[in-house]
């Protein structure tokens, strides 16, 4: 979900919440008539919607949001407001970003990745109905993809993968590849879809099953390498999404208070339909040293890149930047020439570049390298 450039309908809120809402008996009110606070911009104060209005008047139309039901900490709230937060801004600052010098290694690993596993990964998730987040498809889906991480991981007994419940129903999946660091290396993608309302053919083939299959893949090959990191590796698989980002919201969100040590989250929405053939490395709801660090990446590997901005809430890596974690999101094309087919039933499996799909997999796996030595 990250195209900005359609055009917004005229949309009536039922109503605008203001700060003091986030505590009042009106507020909860509102949450137990099955009503969302989403908010479209820095500026929004926000308004009240059901799940459905959020599916085909927000996202089916790309119109921006963030769900902000359920987000009660202030310091996310002001960077979703537009503040800086300066204590997140100092301890992502203290990050040093290495310069790119593992080519040997990550080599050798890169020419073990192909498209064979992706095209039955891709073919198999975008053949469910939808995958919409509350839909039994959606509750499928997940089911089919952590019992296909399982099976990716089962080479190297030392990979754990788990499910992440949520309020409703899709959890999220994540994989970890414990090193001898605590230290989080994160890469990530949404498996949920939408076909422009919560009924709607959503086979969401570029959108995401594409960049699913490409941490899959990277997963697959470190997996049959019994690979050790230093740093720890987490592969995330994000639900609801679509929704407003609450899936990862959920994971981030508890991870702050856990305060665990996060070095870095690259996020990949959107890796299978690339006129330019090059990735797409995007300067919102990025961090500054990270971002440099991963463009340095993609042209010591691949070239040259090409840039964007996203918009408000556009991916999951805006859940990561709001809760104080460096980020990052790439991408496969600028949003003007990206896929016409988004958030529609025609996102479909042939539509997908696979070429794209494994370019998006060798900066996946050269990330993960480097990033080890972080």
């Amino acid at each position: 979900m990250h195209l900005k450039s359609c055009i917004a309908s005229a949309l009536v809120s039922i109503s605008v919440a203001t700060a003091a809402s986030l505590v009042d008996a009106d507020f909860q009110a509102r949450v137990t008539q099955g009503f969302r606070l989403i908010k479209t911009s820095p500026a929004d104060a926000g308004a009240w919607v059901t799940d459905e209005d959020k599916i085909a008047n927000y996202t089916g139309k790309c119109v921006h949001f963030v769900d902000i039901t359920d987000i009660k900490d202030p310091e996310v709230l002001r960077v979703f407001n537009g503040q800086k937060d300066n204590s997140r801004v100092a301890a992502v600052a203290a990050i040093t970003y290495p310069a790119v010098s593992h080519q040997t290694e990550a080599n050798g690993l890169i020419a073990q990745l192909n498209t064979s596993g992706p095209q039955t990964w891709l073919k198999a998730l975008s053949d469910f109905y939808n995958r919409y987040y509350k839909s039994s498809y959606g509750t499928q889906s997940a089911t089919y993809l952590f019992n296909t991480v399982k099976s990716l991981s089962a080479p190297n007994p030392r990979i754990t993968v788990s499910q992440f419940s949520h309020s409703y129903a899709q959890p999220s999946v994540i994989a970890r590849i414990p090193g001898t660091s605590p230290n989080l290396i994160i890469v990530s993608a949404h498996f949920d879809s939408t076909g422009g309302s919560s009924t709607a053919r959503g086979p969401g083939a570029v959108d995401n099953a594409s960049g699913c299959v490409v941490i899959m893949e990277a997963l697959r090959v470190l997996a049959n390498a019994n690979y050790a990191p230093r740093n720890t590796f987490e592969f995330h698989f994000y639900s609801g999404e679509e929704a407003g980002l609450l899936g990862s919201g959920d994971i981030f969100r508890s991870y702050k208070t856990a305060n665990k040590p996060v070095l870095a989250v690259v996020n990949t929405d959107m890796a299978g339909y690339s006129p330019s053939g090059k990735i797409s490395s995007y300067n919102d709801y990025s961090d500054a040293g990270l971002l440099a660090y991963v463009r340095r990446i993609i042209t010591a590997y691949l070239g040259s890149y090409t840039t964007d901005t996203c918009g408000y809430g556009c991916s999951d890596h805006a859940s990561a930047y709001s809760n104080g974690f460096p980020a990052a999101y790439v991408c496969d094309e600028p949003d003007k020439t990206s896929t016409p087919y988004i958030h529609s039933p025609n996102d479909a499996y042939s539509t997908v570049s696979f070429s794209t799909v494994l370019r998006h997999a060798k900066f996946t796996m050269a990330f993960l390298v480097e990033a080890n030595y972080i």
